[in-house]
């Protein structure tokens, strides 16, 4: 019996720093079945980012203007920044049977399970272990200024009163734990029947060649 056709839909959100990029990023590492979902923004691209490859960086008049086309699967505007997922690239991608991995806040999560594209999802909330530990990985990081990280830290409590939106909550102690458990979590909703397009076909065949072994 062949496996299912059709990829799913991976959310991963939490609260800047609590670990969902780098489980993103971890999951589709040298595995061919998954694909990060590559959003576009209109911040300003950090040291080392490349256009293409973190994001799609757009200006403000381009991303509006694919908002009216309807080119977004979900989109939303934090920190003062647009951020977007288009919707063609996931549709090609879970008609190829790959698995894409989104690395969302709650805004997104909610629009991508309220998409037409819901019944392919499946998400998940990452918690930090302490709000002193979320602070301290920011500072550590070193991406933004502490300005900025007072921002995200402000923004923490909000994104986590939504962790009962989520199929699955886990609290990020040790991120090898975390990665096992998410992707133990994706290897088990591959396998539920609804996710399994070929399976009706198999039992099928299966009832036939009992018919056929007793005719």
């Amino acid at each position: 019996m062949g496996v299912s056709k059709k990829g799913i839909l991976v959310i991963l959100s939490s609260p800047s720093g609590a670990g969902k990029t780098s489980i993103a990023r971890a999951l589709v590492k040298g595995n061919e079945n998954f694909l990060f979902s590559v959003s576009a923004t209109t911040r300003k691209s950090r040291p080392g980012e490349v256009n293409g490859r973190e994001y799609d960086f757009l200006t403000v008049d381009q991303f509006r203007q694919k908002i009216k086309e309807g080119q977004f699967l979900e989109h939303a505007k934090v920190f003062g920044n647009l951020y977007g997922t288009p919707l063609q690239a996931v549709r090609d991608s879970i008609s190829q049977g790959k698995s894409v991995v989104f690395d969302v806040d709650w805004q997104g999560g909610k629009q991508i399970r309220s998409s037409s594209l819901s019944k392919f999802v499946i998400s998940i909330f990452i918690l930090p272990p302490s709000i002193k530990e979320l602070h301290d990985r920011l500072m550590n990081r070193a991406q933004d200024s502490s300005e900025t990280v007072k921002d995200r830290m402000k923004k923490s409590i909000d994104e986590i009163m939504h962790w009962k939106e989520y199929d699955y909550v886990i609290v990020n102690r040790d991120f090898d734990k975390t990665l096992r458990e998410v992707e133990s979590i994706i290897t088990s909703e591959k396998l539920r029947r609804v996710r399994n397009n070929e399976l009706e076909q198999f039992v099928t065949t299966l009832t036939n060649e009992f018919k056929d072994l007793n005719s």
